[in-house]
């Protein structure tokens, strides 16, 4: 039985990943920060473990409890969608800490116990923001470009020990991510042409597990997407940009 790792499963797309890890009949090691939400996975056999990943001692303390896992997903995330300028810099340190430092913490300590035994897969839930930044995102896409060249990188550095990195690189998901991060309440209607199911993304995610890709680009237009942005960036800046506008 394979034994699954999971940040950010109290709420939103981790809580389903989680729950469709213990469908399964995986043996899931969830954390995050809220009790109840913990003792709920708990009920359903999920091995529970408290944390705050904004905190160092936190994350070395939840790397050390865990036993030898399988499949590490990294999915905590927090976004604030606000100009640059505007925010505060508890809102910049947060997504800094949770989007970016708490990743690589969490990456490195696991690599160290899957090195020895030649085996272990990372899955980093990214974002479409860490191909192509939007307005009122520039600090959000700025974390998510970050780990999305972590994740490129760290898959060259973890080869030869046969552990696989994989990203997934989904678009605005219908979860209450988007509630907190949008102060103004405009961005859902303004992609509701584009909104993922969680439980779709969720399904994509826990097939990884036993089918490992290098990344995937959900909804699979927005990989054709970020592939021309990196072409002439200018045009798709011009085009779209009357698209996923914050107010």
């Amino acid at each position: 039985m394979k034994k699954i790792f999971i940040t950010g499963s109290t709420s939103g797309l981790g809580k389903i990943i989680a729950e469709r890890c213990l469908k399964m009949k995986y043996e899931v090691y969830a954390t995050g920060r809220n009790r109840e939400a913990l003792d709920f996975l708990s009920n359903l056999g999920a091995n529970v473990i408290q944390g705050d990943l904004c905190s160092k001692e936190d994350i070395h303390r939840i790397c050390n409890e865990l036993p030898d896992i399988d499949v590490a997903v990294i999915n905590a995330g927090v976004g604030f969608f606000e100009n640059a300028y505007d925010l505060s810099d508890e809102e910049i340190d947060l997504m800094v800490d949770v989007n970016i430092r708490a990743p690589i913490y969490l990456a490195r300590n696991l690599a160290k116990k899957m090195i020895p035994r030649h085996s272990g897969h990372f899955i980093f839930i990214g974002s479409q923001a860490g191909k192509v930044a939007t307005k009122k995102a520039s600090v959000y896409a700025a974390s998510k470009h970050a780990i999305t060249g972590f994740a490129n990188g760290l898959r060259l550095e973890l080869a030869p020990f046969n552990i696989k990195v994989s990203a997934v690189f989904p678009g605005p998901i219908d979860t209450p991510f988007l509630d907190k991060a949008d102060s103004t309440s405009t961005y859902r209607s303004s992609v509701k042409g584009v909104l993922l199911n969680p439980q779709t993304v969720a399904k994509e995610v826990v097939n990884l597990i036993e089918h490992p890709a290098r990344e995937i680009n959900l909804p699979r237009i927005m990989g054709l997407t970020s592939k021309l942005y990196a072409v002439a960036p200018g045009i798709v800046e011009k085009v779209g940009k009357r698209f996923f506008t914050i107010k």
